[in-house]
């Protein structure tokens, strides 16, 4: 059997208390930038959103590989929740990202920004894994084409990520390199414990949500094995998402 909500408890105290301190940071000891004031503090949500979404897709693809390798649906199940969450993650970072544009350059998009158009490439071909996955009936197809898909699209994001540095022109604000290096050490340290604090949040609704699969999955074994039929097994080689 199963279990994956072991440690949750831990995870959930570690995350509440990295994004209390995150909120402290943002409010109270990052300076105000020069140009953008107040608004620019929407940074330390908005890109570790971007980066903890795009994380999250070279995640499910490799989470994908492990079911290509061993034909257990345990990965299958563990790279869908991950696809799923970064998606949500990915919506919120363009909601903020496009407020943060609004209120700095006075419109919500910016087509000739590569990073803009780049993020929203990547989650725009994540937003047909489901559709995708769901249109084949067959288990075992399904979880095979939906593995295939995320490995072959989570491969994609490094090399968009690379193309976006290395295009000649670069209208989005640029406050933050590889390094941190643009940014001054009080906004460097609110900007690591934010992306920490999203970082846990990704991986406790993870855990979350495949502890509330699994327990679906358990409930209904016990169910149809107390009326003879003990065709519903553990999270495992025959388990499907729900």
């Amino acid at each position: 059997m199963t279990t994956f909500g072991r440690g949750l408890r831990t995870l959930v105290l570690a995350t509440v208390l990295t994004i209390i301190v995150a909120l402290a940071l943002v409010f109270f000891y990052a300076p105000l930038d020069a140009d953008q004031g107040f608004i620019q503090k929407i940074f330390y949500l908005h890109v570790p959103l971007a980066i903890v979404s795009l994380c999250g897709f070279v995640f499910g693809g490799l989470l994908a590989i492990g079911h290509l390798r061993t034909r257990n649906r345990a990965w299958d199940m563990r790279s869908y929740v991950a696809i799923h969450m970064a998606l949500i993650f990915g919506v919120g970072g363009l909601i903020t990202g496009s407020i943060w544009a609004k209120a700095s350059w006075g419109h919500w998009w910016d087509w000739s920004d590569p990073t803009l158009t780049s993020f929203l490439i990547v989650l725009l071909l994540f937003a047909t894994y489901q559709p995708l996955r769901f249109s084949i009936e067959d288990p075992e197809r399904q979880a095979r084409y939906a593995s295939v898909f995320a490995v072959v699209a989570a491969a994609f994001v490094p090399l968009n990520f690379i193309a976006v540095r290395l295009a000649q022109q670069f209208v989005h604000p640029r406050i933050l390199t590889l390094g941190g290096g643009n940014l001054p050490g009080s906004m460097r340290l609110t900007f690591l414990v934010s992306l920490l604090g999203m970082a846990l949040l990704y991986a406790t609704l993870w855990k979350y949500e495949m502890t509330a699969k699994n327990a679906r999955i358990q409930v209904r074994r016990l169910r149809r094995s107390l009326l003879g039929d003990d065709s519903v097994r553990p999270l495992g080689r025959s388990a499907a998402p729900s």
